[in-house]
């Protein structure tokens, strides 16, 4: 799997609850330096979690540290729990997780270089190790140990470069242990097959002897014959030939009739079958030997059996002591006499995989190497060529069924494990991701709807603004007209009581009065004065003081002059003056 782009968008994008995550974004100059607190606690070789020394200190981290941290974490917790390492080994390799938080800060990615990923993988050649205390575990502590000082050094001197040497070293031991113990293992096999028939072949030889033996009493020269040297004759039988060869039952054949023909309970009462074993057994004895040996039996002491089968025949009374030796020095057991065959395909489905015992730190694990089918016993190694133990096929399949021996599971790369976890965490991160946009999308849909409520609310009050200065403006303009109509009737209403009294007045003018016409701009006005009034036609005729200059005015024309004040009523008709002033006094009166 490319984990680039994934492991990038998780330490950019992820957010996780009850993580000290800054309340906002941080300039770079305001980015607390954590390369000493991480190495620190490298140093002091902690077993907690990053994101648990970060909770502790009091400063604001950024984003990418909060989420470098919880991603070296979640990675290292996972590999603990699944890599199926010894617990305190892989304690020690999940220690790297403050290194590796530092550099998945600066490098994303690229902290995950392939040397590195090739070394943690490489990790499951020790699954069946276990902190024996012995030679292993020293060996494992020395590494260990230069992995701190590479680690140390990479936080030193800014770059990931001396643990890449140190897992480039490791890969190469790795390499050279293989041939060493493809061959230790192989020699191993070759040995402890030979050794499993040579332990059957001793069973089953001290298992006849003690059941042919056992509660008996025979002549010593006969008992020390049997366990010295007929024991071996038996050991070779099953040996070579096996349990179902002619020479074993021969062999055995023959104890027989050496225990029966030594012990006076059980031949005492047949001299004829006694006389006639004695005739037959120092022949069938040198022959068995023969075949198992290849050479003749110990001339001395096959005499002294014969010799005390002699003296049975006579009917001495032999010197008996007890067949097996005291105190129990002569080991055996009778089950070797009755082992049934393991099918090879029962054993396949426990071989060549890992045991554990035990729990914790304390737990000691072990390799099924290989069954010995002639002995019926487990080999046990720790899975480099190096013997354990052996255990009896029986006694193995008892302590699975118990729960003492547990098949350890399937081991975990590390690749795997940095697979998965990026999947899951992706996962997330695109959940929160679509979550983020549905939010801000909800917000932004929230924010265009109270935009276009205050917009549609601003238009409302707009409109009704618009109505109500509408409003204002008609009233003001149903004044204004009403007040201009008001005007033009007060100013009709002058008007008319101006021509009511211009009219009197003109209608009053005598011939003779006199009347003043406003002259051009400039000019004095003109005086002039009635001297015919006509009635038929309301004209009225003036004239200059000499008479001349003839000007005639309708009556309409002499009202309207005498409104506009174009014409002045003088003369006998002064009290126009009076009245027109009374008129225009009241008037004036009545606009104030």
């Amino acid at each position: 799997m490319v984990v680039s782009e994934p492991v990038d968008r998780i330490i950019s994008g992820i957010r996780v609850p009850e993580l000290p995550y800054p309340a906002t974004k941080l300039s770079e100059e305001s980015i607390p330096d954590w390369q000493p607190l991480l190495s620190g606690c490298w140093d002091r070789q902690l077993d907690q979690r990053v994101t648990h020394i970060l909770n502790q200190q009091d400063e604001t981290w950024s984003v990418r540290q909060v989420n470098a941290a919880y991603l070296s974490d979640r990675i290292m917790d996972v590999f603990l729990k699944t890599s199926g390492l010894h617990p305190s080994l892989i304690s020690r390799v999940a220690r790297l997780r403050f290194w590796l938080a530092w550099r998945l800060n600066l490098a994303g990615a690229g902290a995950f270089s392939q040397i590195l990923l090739k070394w943690l993988d490489s990790l499951q050649e020790w699954r069946g190790w276990s902190d024996t205390g012995g030679r292993s575990t020293r060996a494992m502590q020395q590494q260990f140990d230069a992995l701190v000082q590479a680690v140390a050094q990479s936080f030193a001197r800014q770059s990931a470069e001396s643990v890449e040497a140190f897992c480039q070293e490791w890969l190469k031991d790795a390499e050279k242990r293989t041939g060493q113990v493809r061959k230790l293992s192989e020699r191993l096999l070759e040995t402890e097959m030979g050794a499993s028939r040579q332990r059957k072949a001793d069973q089953v030889a001290r298992a006849l002897i003690g059941r042919a033996l056992s509660g008996r009493q025979l002549p010593s020269a006969m008992a020390r014959f049997i366990l010295e040297h007929w024991y071996r004759v038996l050991k070779q039988s099953v040996w070579a030939d096996g349990v179902d060869s002619e020479l074993y039952r021969h062999a055995n054949k023959l104890l027989e009739w050496l225990v029966w023909a030594g012990d006076p309970q059980l031949s005492g009462q047949d001299k004829g079958r006694l006389y006639h074993v004695g005739e037959q057994i120092e022949d069938r004895i040198c022959h068995v030997w023969q075949r198992a040996f290849d050479e003749e039996p110990p001339e001395a002491a096959l005499h002294q059996v014969q010799a005390e089968i002699v003296a049975r025949v006579r009917g001495d009374e032999p010197r008996l002591v007890n067949a097996l030796p005291e105190g129990g020095r002569f080991s055996w057991d009778s089950e070797w006499l009755s082992l049934v065959p393991i099918d090879p395909e029962a054993a396949t489905d426990y071989q060549h995989r890992w045991y554990v015992q035990g729990v914790g730190e304390g737990e000691q694990r072990r390799y099924f190497f290989a069954l010995l089918e002639a002995s019926q016993e487990v080999l046990w190694t720790n899975g480099v060529g190096a013997r354990l133990g052996l255990e009896p096929w029986s006694a193995f399949l008892a302590g699975v069924e118990s729960g003492r021996l547990r098949p350890l599971p399937a081991p975990t790369p590390f690749g795997e494990v940095l697979d998965e976890t990026v999947t899951v965490l992706v996962g997330v991160c695109e959940k929160q991701r679509r979550k983020r946009e549905q939010a801000a999308q909800e917000a932004r849909e929230r924010a265009e709807a109270l935009r276009r409520k205050k917009a549609e609310a601003e238009q409302r009050r707009r409109e009704e603004e618009t109505l109500r200065e509408a409003e204002v403006e008609r009233q003001r303009l149903a004044a204004e007209q009403q007040r201009q109509a008001d005007e033009q009737a007060r100013r009709e209403q002058e008007r008319q009581q101006l021509e009511f009294a211009a009219a009197r007045a003109v209608d009053g003018l005598g011939l003779g009065g006199w009347i003043a016409v406003a002259p051009e701009e400039g000019q004095e006005p003109q005086r002039l004065k009635l001297a015919v009034k006509i009635a038929a036609s309301s004209k009225f005729v003036f004239v200059d003081r000499l008479g001349l200059n003839r000007r005639e005015y309708r009556r309409e024309e002499l009202v309207a002059g005498v409104v506009d004040g174009r014409i002045r009523l003088l003369g006998s008709a002064a009290e126009f003056d009076d009245t027109l002033s009374r008129v225009v006094g009241r008037i004036r009166v009545g606009r104030n």
